[in-house]
């Protein structure tokens, strides 16, 4: 069953035996002394900017800070090595601004060109200029990857749409939902804030792809073991009830990991998810274009 191949897979991580953890260069803003400040006109056009400039493979237009910090899948890179510096034929992309904590994240789906690709990447942001410029990049190896069912997911879940006054969350709530979602994987009595209909696209496995009218997020998320989610930094875009949580999942030497939640009225009603695997630990799935797992019957899924 789907719900098996989600568990069992995830299951894979918490499993593996735990490899190197990469040294990260501190970054000379972590912490950041006093509170860093923008406005959300700012971390729009910024955000505007990061698409262009994967489009054209140019990010010499962004505006940095002389002492801005660079990564990729949780490591530190050089500014020249990064996947923003390749042109891509960008398929979707949508950003979304947090101006209290002066974050944003921004998620683009490539399907064309020969090399799909989904990322997502942060910008850390003071006056302005951008301090950190990090990246989740995942493609063919990486955790049930296709671009084009996320593609689809994506968009017919409106995660650009706006929500009317009544349907919004506190970024207070939000953050208290995203961090039990993490909890439940090592504690099984974790209240979630669950809504119906949901749907979670990870890679691009898609839980609701059948359209279940009372499909529930919490399908695929084990009921035993513990797996361990770690390091968590949150951005929150309360004018869109989103929040995009980087973390690794795993422990603290897991696997570097971007999980966006879409709150309407206090409850999770959308989750997408991409995680870059341990060495060793490629699920072999195969994801249909639909979002459905080679091989297994739909008519097998059942509301949580």
């Amino acid at each position: 069953m789907f719900k098996e191949a989600l568990i069992g897979g995830l299951l894979i991580f918490a499993a593996a035996p735990a490899f190197a953890q990469v040294k990260i260069e501190a970054s000379p803003y972590a912490p950041i002394a006093g509170h860093p400040t923008c406005t959300r006109g700012e971390l729009k056009a910024l955000t505007a900017a990061v698409v262009e400039a994967q489009r054209t493979g140019n990010i010499s237009k962004l505006s940095f800070d002389p002492k801005v910090q660079f990564l990729q899948n949780m490591e530190t890179i050089d500014k020249g090595k990064g996947l923003w510096n390749t042109a891509l034929p960008i398929a979707d992309a949508v950003s979304f601004h947090d101006d209290q904590r002066c974050k944003t994240f921004t998620q683009i789906i490539v399907t064309d060109g020969g090399h799909p690709y989904v990322t997502g990447t942060r910008l850390w942001v003071d006056n302005g200029k951008i301090i950190r410029m990090e990246s989740i990049v995942t493609d063919k190896d990486s955790w049930l990857f296709n671009a084009r069912s996320y593609l689809t997911w994506t968009k017919r879940n409106g995660w650009s749409e706006d929500l009317g006054r009544n349907q919004l969350t506190s970024a207070d709530d939000m953050i208290r939902g995203a961090n039990a979602y993490f909890d439940a994987f090592s504690d099984r009595f974790i209240n979630v804030p669950w809504g119906t209909p949901c749907g979670r696209i990870e890679g691009g496995a898609y839980t609701n792809y059948n359209n279940r009218p009372h499909a529930s997020c919490a399908l695929g998320i084990p009921k035993e073991g513990t797996l361990y989610i770690t390091d968590r930094d949150f951005m929150v875009d309360t004018e869109k009830g989103v929040i995009n949580v980087f973390c690794r999942f795993g422990g603290s030497t897991g696997a570097p990991d971007s999980h966006t939640f879409r709150f309407i009225d206090g409850k999770i009603r959308s989750v997408n998810a991409l995680t870059i695997p341990q060495p060793g630990t490629t699920p072999a799935a195969v994801i249909n274009d639909d979002g459905s797992i080679e091989g297994f019957d739909p008519n097998a899924l059942n509301d949580e």
